[in-house]
């Protein structure tokens, strides 16, 4: 416990305060998806599309000065396999996140369902515990706050599934246009593996729980 509170604790500036910009920042990534999937109007989606992408670069940019801090300090009070982990796991959420609204543009979709509309609902769920849970490594004075966070994204995450592959299913016993169903497919597979991501960012936190608790 005394390792994980004095590195994360105000005396920290380096890695907290960046853990809790690419939390703040994977979250807004995933309410912007949601305005993707939601908008009514094409105009408003290539907007919040863009806006998706920017904020995809602003997560690149905090994971690399996160690697560049790892590769200065040879020591820390912190695994370094966990802080590379997470860090690494963020981003990989935002890279799916992104995928999905690139692949939105790119198929030019325009059929958005319930499904995709309840995946990028659950990430935005995720993503809010996942910020939720690594401000509370600044102090780390309420490890129940992360643990039940963690046990919310993981609870989301087999929602995810389930939702899914019952729209796989679904398109392949209804849907009689072989390209629409590959680009749905696609699409929904992508917002899928995000959530796959969210969970294995839980699970390294778990696993600092596990370690320093």
């Amino acid at each position: 416990m005394s390792n994980i509170f004095s590195f994360f604790t105000p005396k920290d500036k380096k890695f907290q305060p960046l853990f809790e910009q690419a939390g703040s920042n994977v979250r807004k990534i995933a309410e912007t998806l949601l305005v993707v999937v939601t908008a009514d109007d094409i105009e408003k989606r290539k907007e919040a599309i863009k806006e998706v992408e920017r904020l995809e670069h602003v997560g690149d940019d905090i994971t690399h000065t996160i690697f560049i801090e790892l590769s200065k300090n040879f020591i820390t009070p912190f695994d370094r396999e966990d802080i590379h982990s997470l860090a690494s796991a963020i981003d990989d959420i935002a890279d799916y996140i992104h995928a999905s609204a690139g692949n939105i543009e790119l198929y030019n979709v325009t059929n958005i369902g319930e499904p995709m509309v309840k995946l990028a609902e659950l990430l935005v769920e995720m993503c809010t515990d996942l910020e939720k849970a690594i401000k509370e490594l600044r102090s780390f004075k309420n490890i129940r706050i992360i643990a039940d966070a963690c046990v919310r994204i993981n609870s989301a995450e087999n929602q995810a599934d389930y939702t899914c592959n019952l729209a796989i299913a679904r398109l392949f016993e209804f849907e009689t246009n072989a390209i629409e169903l590959i680009k749905q497919k696609e699409v929904l597979q992508t917002l899928e593996i995000a959530t796959d991501k969210c969970e294995d960012a839980a699970n390294v936190l778990e696993s600092i729980l596990v370690k320093n608790a």
